[in-house]
């Protein structure tokens, strides 16, 4: 068997688990509505998903473009985009004016698993390659934002493309939105993030505050079904299935010094952090 014959039969293994531990539903129903996701079509792979959006002329080309236009598209019950320190505002708001430097650290319990999934599936797939060594991150990753439309020139989401400038592999394309899961019974707006995969995605919904510094927190906890956390939608002879996963996710933004933002995430399977990545944001030509 070829190499990609065995690589096409361990993705739908994958995806016949994610279907058996899952539930049946519909993107396009009012019920389901917010696991709509893209998707990339069976054999692509990476940022494949945008050629559907660039060909429909939807990809918009925007200086210093941002993940967000306003923060306060966030705002709710829990968060007040005005709150915020003006620089993590300002990283969010342009954030492809922003230069990132990177560090990890895996718990030594994780970190085997973590290589595996990233040596055969993440780098393969091009899509969630988390970096297993310190030294892969040395020399920072590059950030691109790409903003895309409907044909009104409505703001339909943003696509944040990371890749490591020591090799210049992929470390992850992400779709940022905002998206109120049906489980926030206060209707809180969540950061809503898509990692497009081959028929199917993973997506994290990820519960905003401020805190009393200003700095951003964003929780993901993975408890029940509906609520904010870590979900996996597969496409299956014409069927979507959803699942939540046991990953839980923290990120705490804050301002350190002039023109400079740092932020703490820590990931974690279930109750264990599993590792933690932390970040050193630099306004472009401002420092």
């Amino acid at each position: 068997m070829t190499a990609r014959g065995m690589s096409a039969r361990i993705d739908l293994s994958t995806r016949l688990f994610w279907r058996g531990v899952g539930r049946p539903i519909d993107p396009t129903s009012p019920h389901d509505w917010w696991l709509a996701a893209p998707h990339n079509p069976p054999g692509s792979q990476g940022d494949a998903w945008l050629d559907a959006f660039a060909s429909q002329g939807t990809v918009a080309d925007r200086p210093r473009a941002g993940l967000f236009d306003d923060m306060s598209a966030l705002n709710g019950p829990g968060f007040r985009a005005d709150d915020l320190d003006g620089l993590v505002r300002d990283f969010y708001e342009q954030t492809s004016a922003w230069a990132m430097d990177v560090w990890s650290q895996w718990n030594p319990l994780f970190a085997p698993g973590g290589a595996f999934i990233t040596r055969y599936f993440g780098r393969r797939v091009r899509q969630i390659a988390l970096p297993t060594s310190p030294l892969s991150v040395s020399r920072g990753m590059t950030s691109d934002v790409r903003v895309v439309i409907d044909a009104d020139d409505r703001r339909l989401g943003a696509a944040w493309l990371r890749t490591l400038v020591s090799d210049g592999s992929p470390v992850y394309s992400g779709f940022y939105g905002v998206q109120t899961p049906p489980g926030a019974a206060d209707g809180q707006p969540h950061v809503r993030v898509a990692f497009p995969l081959e028929l199917g995605s993973v997506q994290v919904f990820l519960r905003p505050s401020v805190t009393a510094e200003g700095a951003l927190r964003l929780v993901s906890r993975s408890r029940t079904f509906g609520e904010d956390g870590a979900y996996v939608s597969v496409l299956h002879r014409g069927r979507w299935f959803a699942a939540r996963a046991p990953l839980r996710e923290e990120f705490v933004v804050y301002p350190d010094g002039e023109y400079t933002v740092r932020t703490d995430h820590r990931l974690a399977v279930g109750p264990l952090t599993a590792m933690r990545l932390h970040y050193r944001l630099a306004r472009v030509g401002d420092s």
